[in-house]
């Protein structure tokens, strides 16, 4: 039982990890600063996405899975098993996909935005 919720805590991360690439850099418009880890967290999403790097939290999930005696996701990986034909229909995956590349680029429009118009203050004088 224990592995079976390590499982499915991995996997409730994993959905967290996504939503975080996706909908994170709206947590610079409060705090600049968190635009900095959203790029990294964007890297590694377009990383695992592009270069075929297996993710830890699906090593996680299927290392917990296997000592459940529960199935391992597919070669797929997550996405394709919980997301694309379950929340969405596989036809619209290129377009979801964009939808989250217009989000990124939308939340880090206003920090960028706020560091290049802001100056620096003069140094007063004594």
């Amino acid at each position: 039982m224990g592995y079976r919720i390590l499982a499915d805590a991995a996997m409730a991360v994993h959905f967290a990890f996504l939503v975080y690439v996706v909908a994170g850099g709206f947590l610079a418009w409060r705090w600049p600063r968190a635009l900095w880890p959203h790029l990294a967290a964007g890297v590694w999403g377009v990383l695992i996405l592009t270069a075929g790097i297996e993710c830890p939290l699906t090593a996680a999930e299927n290392w917990s899975r296997d000592r459940a005696g529960g199935n391992r996701l597919p070669p797929s990986g997550f996405i394709d098993h919980y997301i694309e034909g379950v929340v969405y229909p596989e036809r619209y995956t290129l377009l979801l996909q964009l939808l989250a590349v217009a989000c990124v680029l939308a939340s880090w429009s206003v920090p960028l935005h706020r560091r290049l118009t802001t100056r620096p203050h003069p140094q007063s004088r004594a």
